[in-house]
């Protein structure tokens, strides 16, 4: 477990606090400040064990090409960066890239977790990082790819996102909840995970798809766990950002834009 602490109101930052011994790895885009004794790396693969500047876990050419197409697939950058202290307790302080909540989620070894793509912030070195595959179908229904990451071992895992989080155990609510796809951040694997159709396809459904804003499709979750929710939806944030760039004149589109350039 990493001592830490989040700070921040509309975009959030994890302050870490590195023990001698102990490494995080995050996505390149998330430094935001350090200490001077704390070093950072940059490798393909993931550590090994909880040791300070450990070599790659994974050996050879063929296992970081591995390691490599994972984070491609997952959404993420080519390389992970690392961090550990030197010479005594150090700090480290990671954040999201969209303006939102920070959430630290503590793994003991016996429940993993599912995390949508561009969630992971950091993660202590005892958790390892893999992904897994959702479907070609459901992914297409859900608009976010047909791949998750996935996290499992013991130790700290921090996620951010969108908005507000709001955490959800779906065996309080009749034991399924549904969310618009573009609202899910990370679930516990104690829960099961699917893509359903709303309805039956007639005119009420297609007239929901086209004007309603949330499709037909919803993600689906059963059984006993946690799940974590956005307040701001991806596919929401999108839309306005692409209505603010294409609205009649915004001299940010440039003179060669009404050409298609």
């Amino acid at each position: 477990m990493l001592a830490h602490k989040i700070v921040g109101t509309a975009n959030q930052m994890a302050i870490i606090q590195l023990e001698p011994g102990q490494t995080v790895y995050g996505d390149r885009g998330t430094f935001r400040w350090k200490t001077a004794n704390v070093a950072l790396e940059t490798r393909l693969t993931q550590p090994q064990n909880n040791q300070a500047g450990a070599p790659a876990a994974a050996g050879g050419f063929l296992a970081k090409a591995m390691d490599v197409g994972k984070r491609v697939l997952a959404g993420e950058g080519m390389a992970f960066q690392y961090y550990h202290a030197e010479g005594g307790n150090g700090l480290v302080t990671l954040a999201g890239t969209i303006p939102g909540e920070l959430r630290a989620i503590e793994l003991d070894g016996s429940t993993g977790w599912f995390a949508e793509r561009g969630s992971m912030i950091a993660a202590e070195s005892t958790i390892n990082f893999d992904i897994a595959f959702t479907g070609l179908r459901m992914g297409l229904r859900g608009h976010e790819g047909f791949v998750l990451q996935k996290f499992t071992g013991a130790g700290t895992l921090f996620v951010a996102a969108a908005g507000n989080f709001i955490e959800l155990n779906p065996a309080k609510y009749g034991g399924t909840i549904q969310a618009e796809t573009g609202n899910v951040v990370a679930f516990s694997d104690t829960v099961q995970y699917s893509i359903e159709r709303v309805g039956g396809l007639n005119a009420q459904t297609a007239m929901t798809a086209m004007f309603g804003g949330e499709g037909i499709n919803l993600a689906t979750f059963r059984g006993e766990g946690s799940v974590i929710l956005q307040s701001t939806s991806i596919h929401s944030l999108g839309e306005a950002l692409r209505r603010v760039m294409d609205a009649p004149g915004n001299d940010r589109k440039g003179p060669l834009s009404g050409i298609g350039l």
